[in-house]
């Protein structure tokens, strides 16, 4: 699968919504209002996985075919050093083709120019793909929020130092 990054567009606004939809059950699912407040957050910014034969357009102009988006990824530089990871969505037919690593390693770099040493994530407790692919990318349980999720499900705060080099997470399995 062939794809390219690029920053997300107001465009692309109700494709992403819908990836979010299908990447997580109501009521873990953003709604409209709370995604596209994500988005407007003053640090925040979001970045899209798009197919490599979309036509690249300048802003402005007729954008790619929201069809042609496989995922994204939201994330927010905080006021201490520290970045947060809002949400990361990639559609299952698109997994395990490096589509999430590229988004979460180009957020994890913007994240370092905006001065952050650290970025942190939730994610619940009982997502195995998900810890199983944080910890690839050297992620560690910082601590556990219970009750998190509006299922009841305890989420656990993953963390990442963004200036050294770590070995990959003794998260559970």
């Amino acid at each position: 699968m062939d794809f390219r990054l690029r920053d997300f567009r107001s465009t692309d606004f109700e494709a992403v919504w819908r990836i979010d939809q299908q990447c997580f059950a109501p009521g873990i699912s953003y709604s409209r209002l709370d995604l596209a407040a994500y988005l407007r957050r003053p640090t925040a910014f979001s970045l899209v996985a798009v197919s490599a034969d979309a036509e690249p357009t300048q802003p402005g102009l007729a954008d790619e075919s929201p069809s042609n988006i496989f995922g994204f990824i939201v994330a927010e530089s905080g006021s201490r050093g520290n970045g947060h990871i809002i949400t990361i969505d990639v559609l299952p037919a698109a997994r395990k083709n490096g589509v999430g690593s590229r988004l979460l390693l180009a957020a994890e770099d913007r994240l370092r120019a905006a001065n952050c040493h650290s970025v942190i994530l939730e994610t619940a407790v009982d997502n195995r793909s998900a810890l199983s692919f944080y910890k690839r990318h050297a992620y560690h349980v910082a601590k556990t929020i219970p009750r998190y999720y509006s299922d009841g499900v305890d989420a656990l705060v993953l963390k990442k130092d963004l200036l050294s080099k770590l070995e990959p997470a003794n998260l559970p399995q």
